[in-house]
């Protein structure tokens, strides 16, 4: 089966039909096994190495589970007699590990309600999509969260799980939506997870590394066919991506922000508590909802590219 061919057929069928909420989604029922495993191993009364070890035993797990299965899939994937049918289930699989539709949905209905001067109901859905506090954002801010939101998940939603599936087919792939997963649910660096999370959070710095910087490239490619400052972009690239608090969400961000001629980064407030995120990008234009658009034509472009 040719990976492209599968790669392809799953953007189709994600740019169709979504990605369906159910309580079998692969990637509920690996956030239920993280749960799980959570409580049957994190105490609070562990000292911080125990707590490091202990995360570390359930990342083990959870990516080896999920490897295996992903194996076992494409074993009985093999059985299938037509080849037809072997890459549609394939790609079925592998529609649900990545999320251009949901993402792009979730962008494009906070851009209705900013144009529709809904700022009640837009706070209420950026906030389903970023950890930030969001009851007191104005329109710019809102916009930036989306845009940021938009840029960074291109990486790891989209990108990074088609990339590991060219590299080792379904079981990869699932292996690194586990390891994103993680990430998600236990890589906080507040009390509770400081120590837990840390090999999940590290592991899915390593994991995201090249396909961050693959993704910047991308964007750079996408804003020259989109004819947007696709100079800046890359210059963007260059002077920026470092200053982000992770290893990999500045070179998305940075390169977004420079081909949109905008600004990222800034004041952020988490649980009450301000936090300053570097800049990305000069403030050119101003941010205004139109923006967003932008970000979700770029992340278009650079996942058809990437196929």
């Amino acid at each position: 089966m040719s990976p492209m061919i599968t790669a392809v057929v799953a953007f189709l069928l994600d740019a169709i039909i979504g990605d369906p909420r159910s309580k079998f989604h692969p990637v509920v029922l690996i956030g239920n096994l993280i749960s799980t495993l959570e409580k049957i191993l994190r105490h609070e009364l562990d000292t911080p190495m125990t707590k490091i070890f202990k995360g570390g035993v359930l990342v083990c797990i959870v990516v080896i589970s999920s490897w295996l299965i992903g194996f076992e899939i494409e074993i009985f994937i093999r059985q299938v007699p037509s080849l037809a049918a072997q890459i549609f289930i394939q790609a079925l699989v592998l529609s649900f590990m990545i999320s251009p539709r949901s993402l792009s949905d979730a962008a494009r209905e906070i851009y209705f309600l900013l144009e529709r001067e809904d700022l009640v109901h837009a706070r209420e859905k950026v906030g389903w999509i970023v950890g930030r506090d969001t009851q007191n954002l104005n329109e710019a801010e809102i916009t930036r969260a989306t845009v940021e939101t938009v840029a960074e998940n291109t990486v790891d939603g989209i990108i990074s799980p088609l990339f590991f599936f060219a590299l080792g087919g379904l079981p990869f792939a699932i292996a690194y939506r586990a390891i994103n997963t993680m990430d998600s649910m236990l890589g906080y660096k507040n009390e509770k997870y400081f120590y837990f999370g840390r090999v999940a959070a590290r592991l899915d710095d390593v994991a995201n590394f090249i396909p961050a910087r693959v993704t910047a490239i991308l964007f750079i490619c996408a804003a020259m066919i989109l004819k947007l400052d696709y100079k800046n972009a890359f210059k963007m690239m260059k002077r920026d991506a470092s200053k982000h608090p992770s290893p990999n969400g500045g070179w998305a961000e940075a390169t977004v922000a420079g081909a949109l001629n905008i600004r990222l980064g800034g004041m952020n407030y988490y649980f009450g508590e301000p936090h300053f995120r570097a800049y990305m990008g000069e403030p050119n234009e101003s941010l205004e909802a139109a923006h967003i658009l932008g970000a979700i034509r770029m992340m278009y472009t650079a996942t058809i590219l990437f196929l």
